[in-house]
């Protein structure tokens, strides 16, 4: 089986969960991968070749070669049209992701008809999946899609979601709160599959932990980058609240992003500056050094005001896998896997005194820790392996190759039901 991935870009720094997945395709028998990166990316990665279309190109190709297109399937090209031209954009940047996507299709459709794949595959429901979706119109070969919580909530969901859900052989979704949301969308539900990330190789851990001074300060690790949807600026409220409570900690904040300057800031007037370290982006080599050093790892996600939101954050399951213990908001897909008072504790952002009564537990209940610290490895174990979920995607994808593909059907608009 030959997929042809479409990634926005590729690699990213911050989506290693993707790579993990790859790596773990590729030494499947049977399945060979082509890389395609059709915003910028490398030009290789790990020893495989990246084809990256130069996207200066969308505009050339959209003047020039559409016309040629709507000459040679006029029908297909008025239906895509008609498609777009029926729904709402949600925002400038999704215009121009389907747009690049649609003329790459357009660009690349002559050399994949004398090329085919047996199947395109589009990571995510936005630029890539717009490209396969219309590439599959183009050549006949069918796709498949990512769809997660980018795709789905940010300014509403991507424009064409309902679209793509209706056409695409199979949909691969992280978490049960995103599935439940594609199902109400339309997308079908024998087609829409809940298969997670996972680490590879999962950290080597007996399950103990050296005991933590009892007069040391609570060190509290959180990871990710610094963008309205973490909730970093509800986060610093918190550390002001456990200095208030007369908790002596330390915080470490690890990932960049465009929040860092006025984090600094709230950090320095709430007279938390010399509590809180800002380490920037570091190498996922570096994260395991990070776990040891932390008593707890805090998770403050929230639903930004676009509506963008994460859905089970990859750095849970790894906090789980390290043995840290996790404490989180109630955001979208976290409490999936983070069952309060089972695998660790969940907090709503508001409740700045539950939060300081968390942490304060996660640093004097040592039975409490040492039995949600167990809960949540085996969790990992079950539901986090990298290679067993590549494998149960690889399945997915033969089997979806292997049906009838699915009939276009009209959706509702996002107007109607």
């Amino acid at each position: 089986m030959r997929i042809a991935y479409l990634f926005t870009s590729f690699p990213v720094a911050t989506e290693t969960f993707l790579q993990r997945e790859i790596r773990a395709m590729r030494r499947r028998a049977g399945v060979e991968i082509e890389l395609w990166s059709l915003w910028r990316g490398a030009a290789e990665w790990e020893g495989m070749p990246v084809r990256r279309y130069p996207f200066h190109r969308v505009l050339p190709v959209i003047f020039g070669k559409l016309p040629l297109w709507a000459w040679r399937r006029p029908g297909l090209l008025r239906r895509v049209w008609g498609a777009y031209m029926g729904e709402s954009s949600p925002s400038l940047l999704n215009i121009g992701e389907n747009l690049l996507g649609l003329g790459f299709a357009l660009d690349t459709a002559d050399h994949f008809r004398r090329n085919p794949p047996d199947l395109f595959h589009a990571v995510w429901g936005t630029m890539p999946a717009a490209a396969a979706w219309l590439l599959h119109e183009l050549t006949g070969v069918p796709f498949s899609m990512g769809a997660h919580a980018y795709d789905i909530f940010r300014d509403g969901g991507d424009w064409t979601l309902r679209e793509k859900l209706a056409r695409a052989a199979l949909v691969h979704t992280t978490t049960g709160n995103a599935r439940a949301r594609l199902l109400e969308l339309g997308a079908p539900p024998a087609r829409t599959r809940l298969i997670r990330r996972g680490l590879e190789p999962l950290p080597a851990w007996t399950g103990e932990r050296p005991p933590r001074p009892p007069a040391a300060p609570l060190r509290v690790l959180s990871i990710g980058r610094l963008v309205p949807k973490k909730g970093f600026l509800r986060q610093m409220r918190i550390y002001r609240a456990l200095r208030d409570a007369g908790i002596a900690f330390e915080a470490r904040i690890v990932g960049d992003g465009p929040l860092e300057a006025e984090l600094r800031r709230l950090a320095a007037t709430l007279g938390i500056a010399g509590n809180v370290t800002f380490a920037g982006r570091l190498k996922f080599s570096e994260i395991p050094a990070q776990h040891r050093w932390a008593d707890v790892f805090a998770f403050t996600g929230v639903v930004a005001d676009d509506g963008d939101r994460d859905g089970l954050p990859n750095v849970i399951p790894e906090a789980f896998a390290y043995g840290t213990p996790v404490v989180t908001t109630p955001v979208a897909g976290t409490t999936e896997a983070v069952v309060d008072g089972v695998t660790g504790q969940v907090v709503a952002l508001e409740n700045v005194a539950g939060w300081v009564a968390a942490l304060r537990r996660a640093r004097d209940d040592a039975a409490f820790v040492r039995r949600t610290r167990l809960a949540a490895r085996r969790w990992v174990e079950e539901n986090f392996d990298a290679r067993r979920n590549a494998d149960a995607l690889a399945d997915a994808l033969a089997n979806a190759l292997a049906a009838p593909l699915p009939t276009p059907t009209v959706l509702p608009s996002k107007g109607q039901g």
